[in-house]
């Protein structure tokens, strides 16, 4: 079903390799800005738009929206540690922490389930890394300003992590309530 929001989350997706040839080949740092701060702000908008608007909700955009959100959080981290912005580490930490609950999938289908609720926990954590990249991206410019921007976006992506591997634990819990509950 061709919605507002399903529309926003097939131009986000569009927007990946865009994102991808600005930062990576074209080293063209302030447009590959843009394009997350436009792309974290459409994420935004069509969740509301969803949720608030008539006829805007739709099973598709159920299974889209989430999707787009899980390329963002690999592809951003991967080529921001091409690039040298973030370290290696770090994307190694987020990764790993997907892949852990990615392995949980096929327990939980045995018990009936899909997948788990996405708790404020997680998506608070998605909102600090995602405010944070394009400000340690926005950090590596040559002015003054820049070291502020860097320093908070540091903040927010340790913020972030710590955050995101939080909700992992807690997600990690409630599968083991799944099983015990059997």
């Amino acid at each position: 079903m061709l919605t507002i929001p399903n529309a926003l989350s097939v131009l986000r997706l569009a927007l990946v390799p865009v994102f991808l040839y600005l930062l990576l080949v074209l080293h063209a740092n302030g447009f590959a800005v843009a394009v997350l701060m436009f792309s974290g702000f459409s994420d935004w908008a069509d969740g509301k738009i969803a949720r608030l608007v008539d006829n805007q909700s739709s099973r598709l955009g159920e299974l889209l929206d989430p999707a787009v959100d899980r390329i963002y959080m690999v592809v951003i981290p991967l080529a921001l540690a091409a690039a040298g912005v973030v370290p290696w580490w770090f994307v190694a930490v987020l990764i790993a922490r997907d892949l852990l609950l990615a392995a949980t999938l096929p327990v939980l289908r045995r018990y009936g389930l899909t997948a788990l609720p996405v708790t404020y926990i997680g998506k608070a954590a998605t909102f600090a890394l995602m405010s944070g990249f394009p400000l340690v991206l926005l950090g590596q410019f040559d002015a003054l300003w820049s070291r502020v921007v860097l320093a908070i976006g540091w903040a927010f992506l340790i913020w972030g992590i710590v955050l995101y591997l939080w909700s992992a634990v807690l997600y990690l819990v409630q599968v083991g309530l799944v099983i015990r509950r059997g």
